[in-house]
């Protein structure tokens, strides 16, 4: 069984950080959002991928390479714009052949990971099985109407009075007929072609279109608040270890990870919490659920439930909560502080805090 792995767009949503790198390569946890979907085809037994990037891009096939690290082959298909989910498949057609595959969005985190799934579409082998996640919102999201067979009778785009509550996630597994269907598919009044519309083609021509309710986390890490939401949750799972130095006078609570070549100085962490190789910590706090990349520097500085990407730095200002500081940002203290400050700071830039 293949993977298509679909990471173009734009990112529209992420900006400034997408500015300066594909959305899919943000990270959660202190790894990239598309590594996680990686391991998560590899753990459910996928060894070849296609994975969609937009023309030109050459940032994803650099940080992922052949796919060796993941145990999987790896082919880049580019996408000259972005044309809807089921032009990707139409441009994969000659990588996916007649195989049965698994289209997976490269910026989505199932927390469980996915394995359980794919054997069942395996074993049951549906014409289509879609992984559906219950939602509180659901006229925020493409939404699937099920029978009591677990077949799906109805889709439904961000419909004003949804009839169900069963939001469309992003892990679709296909046998070679949902080609029949792509070619099918028209434009929508976006100018795409609705990966939607092709699966409602299938229901409307009879075929096994089933739904499968997802048990875990489920997250689109398309905004602010879905990347802090994933690394909190995939945080809750780190397996703690110190590889780097701390000191006597520092304080250690709950599960940390302090990688290799990081040095924690006078300082307390409050775990879940990664602290990345080769980061300073001195005379600093950092609460739960905060993730520091590589070469990062906090100095008398506090942050908790935040994402501080690689050299990144900190340096007095102690109230950073539910932020996301950019790769090479700076966050410094000037003069006239309010309690608590939310930010969001693209890649080089540099904030000053009135204290």
């Amino acid at each position: 069984m293949k993977s298509l792995v679909l990471s173009g767009g734009t990112g529209s949503r992420l900006r400034p950080l997408s500015h300066s790198m594909p959305k899919q390569l943000v990270p959660v946890a202190n790894k990239p959002v598309l590594f996680h979907a990686l391991e998560a085809l590899a753990d459910a037994g996928v060894t070849e991928t296609g994975i969609i990037v937009n023309a030109g891009n050459t940032t994803i096939p650099a940080a992922v390479g052949d796919g060796s690290r993941f145990g999987m082959a790896v082919t880049y298909l580019p996408q000259d714009s972005p044309r809807g989910l089921a032009h990707c498949v139409l441009i994969a057609r000659d990588f996916l052949a007649d195989d049965d595959f698994v289209m997976y969005l490269g910026d989505n985190i199932f927390a469980s990971g996915i394995s359980e799934e794919l054997e069942a579409f395996r074993r049951n082998r549906p014409t289509a099985q879609l992984l559906l996640s219950k939602v509180s919102n659901p006229s925020a999201y493409g939404i699937a109407e099920l029978d009591g067979r677990d077949r799906i009778t109805a889709l439904e785009e961000k419909p004003a009075r949804p009839r169900s509550d069963l939001a469309v996630t992003g892990a679709f597994c296909f046998t070679p007929e949902i080609h029949e269907a792509v070619r099918n598919t028209k434009p929508s009044w976006r100018g795409e072609l609705e990966i939607t519309d092709a699966v409602q083609w299938l229901v409307s021509h009879d075929r096994d279109v089933r739904g499968t309710v997802y048990p875990g986390f489920w997250k689109d890490t398309g905004t602010l608040h879905d990347l802090l939401d994933c690394n909190r949750v995939l945080l809750e799972a780190v397996e703690p270890g110190v590889q780097g130095t701390v000191d006597t006078l520092s304080r250690v609570y709950g599960p940390v990870v302090v990688e290799a070549g990081a040095r924690i100085e006078r300082s307390v962490l409050v775990g879940p919490t990664v602290i990345g190789a080769g980061s300073i910590v001195e005379d600093s706090y950092v609460g739960a659920f905060s993730s520091l990349g590589r070469g990062c520097r906090l100095q008398d500085a506090g942050v908790e439930s935040s994402i501080i990407l690689d050299h990144a730095a900190v340096h007095g200002v102690r109230t950073l909560h539910d932020s996301i500081v950019g790769k090479g940002g700076e966050v410094r203290l000037c003069a006239d502080s309010l309690p608590r400050h939310r930010l969001m700071v693209g890649d080089d830039c540099r904030i000053e805090i009135p204290a």
